[in-house]
């Protein structure tokens, strides 16, 4: 049976198309309601006319599709609690004064270098109702951090909203949060934090005390402090403390994802309990005594592992194949990888937009579909190369149907990702193996010391390894430009290129080669984009003002200060809009751009007298007098850069408001675009 002939296969698109849709569009939930009730009786109808004929009934195909459509848009509407009046977003009070906040401590996040940070769950805001999801920043000072998961509590605070992107092209970190139903932030000293001593013991709190217990005992044991980091990312999917020269080195080798606990190592756990019970018979029983097995070991980790949304993504999808195994499916193992995307998705919608999700399951797609083929081309008889190769096949298939991904999101390609993969794959099965046992006795007590030397040891030659793939640089490709037009004309033709090979014919030939003309079509468009486009950006720097003209691919840049070219701001604006710097100059007071006069006034207060600007741009926290200077100007618009302070920006802002001229602040709102 083909894949696609799966009914599944269409619900399950339909279904991800509506929480898509939903995800770009604003639907009202009531209508959304209504139109869900309409369809299900719909559906119910023609599933009874479709009972008394045996031919294909277009209506009930129509209303299966059209229900499993608006079923995903009611699913993520339902799942987005800024919706719901309840939620502490829609506290307009708690955003403009102090208010008392009650919150509940539910997990320990990375730390910064100069906050503790929570993720929370509010509970009431001066004595209302109101819930959410929260981060708690909580300012670093000589006192002991008196906090811990499962604490109740209370704090006089105004909520922060969360800062978006102030530059172009950078990683939307507030859209980040968005999608884990996170819309505000708390920053606060410890003296601030009134604790209740009654603690909420619940699953979130024990898994917490089990990390505590596990790192406590392994410190007892002398084991060294950066392989534990290392340890506890590898088998629990804590990176809180790994330093980032380790994670850089794990980047540029092409093995960022072993530090995430995900498909690969709940893969290793599920193959590691499958040979264990190896020699118990595939009768009745024992194979469903083996399932059973499987599930409550993969239970088991998400639990020591903290309940992280990317193991517990993982978890589910191996645990369905470990049922479609267990029934002997293996022969639609894709209509198994759906059900376990489409159950996620009803419980989850958000993690559609999470690029873990994104790329867990696309790995494992491409590795169940196209490893095959790369396994067929050579068959070796030697142990070793049979090691190498299958190592080789699965690294290159799961990279293919990752790269156009990895690129659109990361902008790099480490070209050593081979060499990696079959270099560490012997350490890391060890290094998993051994890491569970020690892991589950530091549960109960400190390990023992050649186990925990071994464990260590193997940590450290793994860390040696990435290191040494890691360091030839000229392998790391950086800085490449990847639009959504290459995303989806890429991931066409990749697709249409294995379905043609796997079975060749004209119609999949034409398909390849229509695929090839729409990848060089959206070259061309990106490059008449690109070159009809004449714009002016003002950034947001601190300590700087930095400015850029660009007119198509030539960019001029105008900075105060001496540049660096490793500056992520205009790093990220040249590979976002796949340019180059052409040249950088010194600011000038006055700059023209299309019809425009811009004036720009620094801390020397220089500028021309008789100037009659379109836009005035103030920086380097200029004394300049703007009520006395508005007399004689009349700008259209006044900027003021992030180079600027925060007190002299709010007396700017009552002057523009005096004289009814917007003004646009880069700290506040963001860089400016003309």
């Amino acid at each position: 049976m083909k894949v696609l002939d799966f009914p599944l296969v269409k619900i399950t698109t339909a279904f991800i198309f509506g929480v898509i849709t939903a995800y770009y569009l604003q639907f009202d939930v009531s209508l959304t309601t209504y139109a869900l009730c309409i369809f299900f009786a719909l559906f119910c109808t023609s599933y009874i006319l479709t009972l008394k004929s045996s031919k294909k009934y277009f209506p009930f195909c129509f209303s299966v599709y059209a229900l499993s459509f608006i079923l995903g848009v009611f699913t993520l509407l339902s799942h987005t609690e800024n919706l719901q009046k309840n939620n502490y977003s829609n506290c307009k009070e708690a955003f403009e004064k102090p208010q008392t906040v009650v919150l509940l401590l539910r997990e320990k996040l990375k730390s910064n270098d100069y906050s503790d940070r929570y993720m929370a769950h509010i509970e009431s805001i001066s004595n209302q109702n109101f819930k959410g999801k929260i981060i708690v920043n909580v300012q670093k000072d000589s006192s002991k951090n008196p906090l811990t998961i499962g604490n109740r509590i209370k704090i006089q605070t105004i909520l922060q909203h969360n800062k978006s992107n102030k530059n172009p092209n950078q990683f939307d970190y507030s859209r980040y949060l968005a999608n884990k139903q996170i819309f505000a932030q708390i920053y606060c000293q410890k003296s601030e934090l009134l604790i209740n001593q009654t603690i909420k013991k619940d699953i979130w709190y024990y898994c917490a005390k089990l990390h505590s217990r596990i790192i406590s005992n392994l410190e007892k044991s002398k084991f060294s402090k950066s392989e534990m980091n290392v340890a506890l990312a590898l088998i629990l999917g804590q990176q809180q403390d790994i330093s980032q020269d380790i994670i850089q080195d794990y980047q540029y080798s092409g093995a960022t994802h072993i530090l995430s606990v995900s498909g690969l190592h709940v893969g290793f756990i599920m193959l590691f309990i499958t040979f264990v019970l190896k020699p118990i018979p595939n009768t009745k029983k024992g194979s469903f005594f083996k399932l059973i097995s499987i599930l409550i070991a993969l239970a088991g980790f998400a639990i020591i592992s903290g309940l992280s949304p990317s193991v517990l993504r993982s978890v589910v999808m191996f645990s369905f194949l470990a049922i479609g195994n267990h029934l002997r499916r293996n022969g639609n193992i894709y209509h198994t990888l759906l059900v376990s995307i489409l159950l996620i998705l009803l419980f989850e919608p958000y993690f559609l937009f999470d690029v873990g999700f994104q790329l867990s399951y696309l790995a494992l797609f491409f590795i169940l579909w196209l490893q095959p083929l790369f396994k067929n081309i050579y068959k070796p008889k030697n142990k070793l190369t049979v090691y190498i190769w299958e190592s080789l096949t699965v690294s290159f298939a799961a990279q293919i149907g990752t790269l156009p991904l990895c690129l659109y999101y990361f902008h790099q390609f480490p070209g050593l990702f081979f060499v990696t993969n079959i270099i560490i794959l012997p350490v890391l099965s060890f290094i998993m193996i051994a890491g569970i046992i020690v892991m589950i006795i530091a549960i109960f007590t400190s390990p023992p010391l050649f186990i925990t030397i071994i464990f260590e040891k193997s940590i450290y030659l793994l860390n040696l390894m990435i290191h040494a793939v890691a360091s030839i640089e000229s392998f790391v490709i950086r800085d490449i430009s990847f639009n959504s037009y290459y995303l989806f004309t890429f991931y066409l033709l990749i697709i249409s290129s294995i379905v043609w090979i796997k079975k060749p014919d004209f119609r999949k030939l034409a398909l390849v080669f229509s695929s090839i003309i729409l990848v060089q079509l959206s070259f061309i468009l990106t490059k008449i984009q690109i070159e009809s486009e004449k714009e002016l950006i003002v950034y947001n720097e601190k300590n700087n003002t930095l400015i850029s003209e660009r007119t198509g691919k030539k960019i001029t840049l105008y900075t105060r200060n001496k540049f660096s070219k490793e500056n992520r701001n205009i790093n990220s604006y040249l590979i976002g809009n796949s340019v180059s710097l052409n040249k950088v100059k010194d600011i000038k007071n006055v700059l023209y751009f299309k019809d425009k006069k811009i004036l720009i006034i620094d801390s020397t207060n220089i500028y021309p007298v008789k100037s009659k600007p379109d836009i005035l741009i103030l920086t380097q926290t200029t004394k300049i007098n703007l009520d006395r200077l508005l007399l004689h100007i009349h700008p259209k618009l006044i900027i003021a850069d992030g180079s600027d302070t925060n007190s002299i920006q709010k007396f700017w802002k009552n002057s523009c408001i005096k004289k009814n001229i917007p003004f646009h602040s880069t700290k506040e709102k963001g860089y400016y675009k003309l």
